[in-house]
Parts: C-alpha cells; sequence; structure tokens
C-alpha cells in the first residue's frame, strides 16, 4: 500500500496514528490541532468569500462573478483537505521522529488569494460592468 493511501486512510481513523512510533509530547500534539484549526478556519473563509462574491456581487458580469466565485470556493475545498493531510502527516512525522513535512501549498494558496484579490481590484478600479 502507498503512502498516500495508508495517510488517506488515517484522515478516518486518526487512533490509527498511535499505532506508529511514541507518543510525542501532548503540546507538540496540541500545536498540530492548533494548526489545522487554522487551515479549516481559512478554508471556511474562502469558502464564505466564494459565496458572498456571487451573492452580494450580482451586477458583475456573469463570468467574471462565477469564474471569481469558483476560484475562491475550489480554494476553500482544497484548504480544507489539505488541512486533514497535513495534520496527519506532521502527527506521523513526530511519532517517528522524522522532519516535519515541507509543503509547496501556503505558496500556492497565496498565489490564487493574491490573482483574485488582484482580479477584483481591476473590478473594483474599472467599475462593475454589467
Amino acid at each position: 500500500m502507498t503512502d498516500f493511501v495508508r495517510t488517506l486512510r488515517l484522515w478516518l481513523a486518526p487512533q490509527r496514528v498511535g499505532d506508529e512510533g511514541q507518543t510525542p509530547d501532548y503540546r507538540f500534539s496540541l500545536a498540530n490541532e492548533r494548526t489545522f484549526l487554522a487551515w479549516i478556519r481559512t478554508a471556511l473563509a474562502l469558502v464564505g468569500g466564494g459565496f458572498a462574491v456571487d451573492q452580494f456581487l450580482p451586477d458583475l458580469r456573469w463570468g467574471v462573478r462565477v469564474g471569481l466565485a469558483v476560484a475562491l470556493l475550489a480554494a476553500g475545498a482544497l484548504c480544507a483537505l489539505r488541512a486533514v493531510n497535513h495534520w496527519v502527516r506532521c502527527e506521523r512525522a513526530m511519532r517517528r521522529g522524522e522532519n516535519l513535512p515541507v509543503s509547496r501549498f501556503p505558496a500556492l494558496l497565496s498565489l490564487l488569494v493574491g490573482l483574485v484579490a488582484v482580479a477584483m481590484l481591476v473590478v473594483v478600479v474599472l467599475g462593475r460592468a454589467g
């Protein structure tokens, strides 16, 4: 079984993480959980922003409005999935005494949010074209 499939199975059965390595200091596990919750808050904000763009900017051209909303909603969904994956990978690494995993996801998420922000800035500066 690949490492990805094992990690995916741990999303739904986190008690299995306890089968690996040694239990880390609880403060590290709690810090990992707080990081997870921060990612979930970010995901919820992105989803809320996507709905807000779709519902509260009816004067925007349909394609622009839907494009911005879909980008934010997709980023929110990816962020939520990334949150649980990162939590499991970090917990496993701590139990195994390995280095914590690194990821390009924060940079990609920042790039996507920045692009949406620039697009919205252009829409605001140019006015709401119907």
